[in-house]
């Protein structure tokens, strides 16, 4: 059964995610984008620059924090689906692509740039 308040807070990060990213000048390009048993939350772009951007939402950092739940697994899941994504969008090969983390915690919103 799904959570639909996990899933509502989720969806609020998301867009607050996206709020910061175009007040620092960047397009929306995908939200949500879903291939092979992975999804990218977000891509956003400026320039000649790609950031696929994974959103955590924690309400406590009882569980590590939002950045303790971006491991090894997940990354590579995200960047097999980045990869799907510009073979998808052959108009961004050129450009430069960035891996960021949106950790948000109750009104705290740290992007942190590479993350991984």
């Amino acid at each position: 059964m799904v959570d639909r308040s996990r899933q509502a807070a989720g969806a609020a990060g998301e867009r607050r995610a996206a709020l910061e990213y175009r007040r620092a000048g960047f397009s929306i390009l995908e939200r949500n984008w879903r291939v092979r048993g992975a999804e990218i939350d977000l891509i956003v772009g400026r320039d000649d620059l790609v950031v696929i951007v994974e959103v955590k939402l924690r309400r406590s950092n009882g569980f590590g924090g939002p950045l303790a739940a971006v491991g090894l697994a997940k990354q590579r899941r995200i960047r097999g689906a980045a990869a799907m994504w510009l073979a998808a969008h052959p108009e961004h090969a050129g450009d430069r692509m960035r891996f960021d983390v949106v950790a948000i915690e109750g009104s705290r919103v740290e992007i942190v740039d590479g993350a991984f």
